[in-house]
């Protein structure tokens, strides 16, 4: 097949296309030819560190402050064909800092790499990291200390953004200052559908928990990412329309990893979930494409279905799908 590129984008494709003249031919006999890849879960190009983990609710920070446009790992990324990236803060926090979807650009500066137009989302998080479990005996103190706080602290913020849209409604109608509150904004954003929550998570019972908060709050769940029990709970993923955005064969790396499995990817899509393979890691990031075969290998997903993991899947679970 052939494939003419004018001017940095597709124009056609098909069998015996006319060259225009002056054009450059690539002769790629017996190579592939993809979509730009995507990575629905990195660190990458995050300057000084990924967590502002002062407090159990950060959502007002913002990843898009701290781009860095010189990370060396935005060109070994590229040259793994990897051209999107979701940018998450990290996983200190139950309600932690907004995401930034990016284009690598390599090259152009902190602006020239955001991804104009992508829906906002911010980063959540389920389980050990939350609750202090591996910050060591000095850092015991933060609510909340156990999963069931976990759950109780996003109510509570979601209760305090219902309560502040009402006293700011009221100061509109009656003409009198409201002080902003940048953390409660955000918090508000998520309840109104204009930003969408990417959740750190591993075990089946958090899944189930936060599938109930969100159907009681009615937001919107763009990922599970990591999700490495999603396999047990596909259905109530798949029921509220979330993503699932997973490893394809890390495990045992901690104690609520224990019961991932290489096949939770392809299980997840049998289901009816929208499932990625993401990195969470820049070096990893440099070769989603056999991150993806993993899916051939582990579950028979096909080859077809196999690349949608790392292409068109992921810009699902970003809402980026109209534009990559």
């Amino acid at each position: 097949g052939d494939v003419l590129i004018e001017k940095g984008r597709i124009r056609a494709v098909g069998k015996s296309l006319k060259v225009p003249d002056g054009a450059l031919i690539v002769d790629a006999a017996g190579r592939h030819v993809t979509p730009g890849l995507i990575d629905c879960h990195s660190h990458a190009a995050i300057s000084r560190g990924v967590n502002e983990g002062t407090h159990s609710v950060t959502v007002e920070v913002r990843i898009g402050d701290v781009v860095d446009p010189t990370d060396i790992s935005l060109y070994r990324q590229l040259g793994g064909g990897l051209t999107t990236a979701n940018l998450l803060h990290g996983s200190a926090n139950a309600m932690g800092g907004q995401n930034q979807v990016i284009k690598l650009r390599w090259g152009a500066g902190a602006e020239g790499l955001r991804f104009k137009g992508a829906k906002p989302g911010v980063k959540f998080a389920l389980g050990e990291n939350v609750k202090q479990s591996n910050w060591g005996h000095n850092n015991t103190t933060r609510y909340p200390q156990t999963r069931m706080g976990v759950e109780q602290i996003m109510k509570d913020t979601f209760i305090a953004a219902r309560e502040y849209r009402a006293d700011r409604d009221r100061a509109r109608q009656e003409g009198w200052p409201h002080r902003r509150d940048l953390r409660l904004e955000a918090a508000l954003e998520i309840l109104e559908g204009e930003r969408i929550v990417h959740i750190h998570s591993y075990r089946q019972d958090e899944i189930l928990m936060f599938v109930r908060l969100a159907q009681e709050f009615g937001f919107t769940v763009g990922t599970f990412q990591h999700v490495l029990e999603g396999y047990k709970v596909a259905d109530a993923i798949a029921e509220i329309g979330a993503g699932g955005s997973t490893f394809s064969d890390w495990w045992a790396y901690k104690f609520e990893v224990y019961d991932a499995i290489a096949y939770n990817g392809a299980l997840m899509h049998e289901a009816g979930v929208v499932t990625s393979f993401n990195s969470d890691n820049s070096e990893l990031a440099c070769r989603m494409n056999t991150e993806a075969a993993k899916a051939v290998k582990y579950g028979g997903v096909s080859e077809e279905e196999a690349l949608k993991f790392v292409t068109i899947n992921p810009a699902k679970q970003l809402r980026i799908d109209k534009r990559v």
